[in-house]
């Protein structure tokens, strides 16, 4: 359950909202049909976190829309992922957004505080993988995580790595980023003792098949507890990452 609707029906039970209060809140509309786009505004009521929205496709006055039916259905924080620096111009000339230029994000609202269980450690090969790391690392820490940054550690210096154990073994969660032949999740996934999710990047030379080589042998880990998502997906990394570092432990659900 997530934390929002607990924390509602917890409110109701203590009093100091009514019942017809939290009725009202639960029965508002569960999307907003805004012709090019249906909102989803329970996706934070379902999964503790507002839909995204993915920027790529979408022109700047779509993304404006679907922002401003976000804002009016309640939400606070909205991200927007793929935005390009042209259509992010666009859209801050309506909304007060704040924008990642590496990361290709934008923003609107403030980073809540950090909640999680523990710090987020975000770990690239390569200088080259950082515009995917800042993806994750922005989405993490606009789901409130505290995000700690280690970026070019591959190895080809291993040494580089093993100068950061402490920040490795004190993580709630790893990403692990790399391009060529995505060797960093293995050594990573080796070394700590929490889920280490790997993102294989489209860096290399032309038999990196941008990224496939990257992803396949991250895929044959021999090392246990490392999971994979799809070449350049930052944002799945951070959000997954997120979801990790707040689970609630069983006793403390409903």
């Amino acid at each position: 359950m997530s934390s929002d609707l607990k924390i509602l029906l917890e409110s109701v039970k203590n009093g100091s909202v009514s019942v017809d209060e939290a009725l009202l809140d639960i029965k508002k509309a569960p999307f907003e049909d805004i012709g090019y786009a249906k909102v989803d505004l329970h996706r934070r009521s379902r999964q503790g976190a507002a839909e995204v929205i993915y920027g790529a496709g979408k022109t700047a006055e779509q993304i404006a829309g679907i922002v401003d039916a976000m804002l009016k259905g309640g939400e606070k924080n909205v991200l927007i992922t793929r935005l390009d620096p042209e259509k992010a111009e666009a859209v801050s000339a309506r909304l007060p957004m704040r924008y990642f230029d590496k990361a290709r994000i934008g923003f609107i609202g403030a980073f809540p505080k950090p909640s999680g269980l523990g710090k987020i450690v975000v770990a690239t090969g390569g200088t080259s993988d950082i515009p995917v790391a800042e993806e994750a690392a922005i989405t993490a820490e606009s789901l409130g995580n505290e995000v700690v940054r280690l970026y070019d550690v591959g190895v080809a210096g291993l040494h580089r790595l093993l100068d950061h154990m402490d920040e490795i073994m004190s993580a709630s969660v790893i990403i692990a980023i790399a391009g060529m032949e995505g060797a960093l999740a293995s050594v990573i996934g080796g070394l700590a003792d929490c889920p280490v999710i790997a993102v294989p990047t489209s860096v290399g030379y032309g038999a990196a098949f941008e990224g496939l080589s990257a992803l396949l042998s991250m895929l044959n880990s021999c090392a246990s507890g490392v999971s994979v998502v799809n070449i350049d997906n930052g944002f799945g990394a951070g959000y997954m990452a997120n979801m990790i570092n707040h689970m609630d432990k069983k006793e403390d659900r409903p």
